[in-house]
């Protein structure tokens, strides 16, 4: 018979992955959905969406396996999303992009080729890659803090002071903070919110398919999500012990995405920094009870997600600069790691170069966002530059 610490703890674990994994990334998903076209209505649906698809997901993974395994919402993939902009065909040109990509990560866990493919993209360019797609939204609290330093100021200090003391919550805190501000702008302009639009609401989209979005972002949102995710998620998990099955979780994953997608939903995928919070040593000290973390974490998740509309809603109110703000630092951390790792290769600093500054610059080629194309230019400089010295004639 378990003691009721065993249990206790990674139920609490479980509360704190779910707590500081939505409230520090909600912004930055409906951040992206809108930029690619979705109204504030559809982008709630789409953070409803992933949160239900992603709460469900951990909860079969965890409880299948009795590892605790924890699915995310792709965070980078939102972030990019934010850098594409509108593709030809819109909104609905998107969800087609975001069924490709579920049907995508179910093809991983059926061909094994498909995900030892992915695995041999260069951490250096695939991470260089990731830190291009960022840096714009990364500027968000200095830009905030030129347009509108009343508003943003309090978040900025805020979340530094958090960063010192309490590093977790930095990031939920400065959302706090946001809303606060939000809260009293809102209430000094005498707005007003009906209450039947703060109840969960899912808008389908009948998705259509064009160039434009399968290349523009399907592919890039594909890659990325296995490469700052999915791969590192396993990386993670294997650190404390714990074999993640491959196929099981991109089958899952990859269904979950299909599900979500014609709601706006993005795209799910293993977890890799929140992994750490229900599979380590805070779950408690029976490695074989902290799966109990991820199914209490997904459904948290899957409550939290209940309340999208009035997320959607709030963000919507913000003032000038706020949320850029928070989206901004809620994807600081991610934008260092991704530098170091790009940089850390030896030999790979130009190749990664090229493909941060490909990503950061926001081209559109062909109606191909920049994220592709940085890839694309990062592989082939690295192919060139590290091509082996022709040998000289005796």
């Amino acid at each position: 018979m378990s003691s009721p610490e065993s249990v206790v703890r990674p139920v609490t674990a479980g509360v704190v992955t779910a707590l500081v994994g939505f409230t520090s990334a909600f912004v930055v998903v409906l951040t992206g959905l809108t930029a690619v076209g979705a109204t504030t209505a559809q982008a709630s649906s789409g953070l409803l969406a992933v949160s239900a698809t992603m709460g469900l997901a951990s909860i079969i993974l965890a409880r299948w396996s009795r590892l605790p395994i924890t699915v995310a919402w792709s965070t980078p993939g939102a972030a990019l999303l934010a850098s594409t902009g509108v593709v030809e065909g819109g909104w609905s040109a998107a969800v087609g992009a975001f069924i490709v990509v579920g049907v995508l990560i179910v093809l991983t866990g059926l061909l094994p080729q498909l995900g030892a493919l992915i695995a041999k993209i260069p951490t250096s360019v695939a991470q260089a890659m990731l830190a291009g797609i960022l840096f714009q939204l990364c500027l968000g609290p200095v830009t905030g803090l030129a347009e509108n330093p009343l508003d943003v100021a309090p978040v900025v200090i805020v979340w530094l002071v958090a960063l010192r003391f309490v590093p977790r919550w930095a990031v939920p805190l400065a959302f706090l903070t946001a809303a606060v501000v939000i809260a009293v702008e809102v209430a000094r302009a005498g707005a007003d919110v009906p209450l039947s639009s703060l109840s969960p609401q899912v808008e389908l989209t009948a998705p259509t398919f064009t160039v434009a979005s399968l290349v523009g972002i399907a592919l890039p949102l594909y890659l990325v999500t296995m490469a700052s995710q999915n791969v590192p998620g396993v990386s993670v998990m294997s650190s404390l012990g714990y074999t993640v099955p491959w196929r099981r979780t991109m089958l899952v994953t990859g269904a979950g995405t299909l599900v979500g997608a014609p709601a706006g939903g993005h795209a799910i995928n293993l977890a890799a920094i929140s992994a750490a919070l229900a599979a380590g040593p805070e779950a408690g000290e029976s490695k074989d009870r902290r799966w109990i973390a991820s199914v209490t974490s997904g459904a948290v998740v899957i409550v939290l997600g209940l309340a999208a509309s009035a997320f959607g809603i709030l963000v919507s109110l913000a003032p000038a600069g706020v949320i850029a703000a928070v989206a901004g630092l809620a994807l600081l951390g991610t934008f260092a790691s991704s530098i170091k790792a790009a940089i850390d290769v030896p030999g790979e600093q130009i190749p990664a170069a090229l493909t941060f500054v490909t990503a950061a610059s926001g081209i559109a080629i062909l109606g191909v966002s920049a994220a592709f194309w940085a890839l694309v230019v990062g592989v082939v400089a690295r192919a060139v530059l590290r091509r082996p010295p022709v040998a000289e004639n005796a």
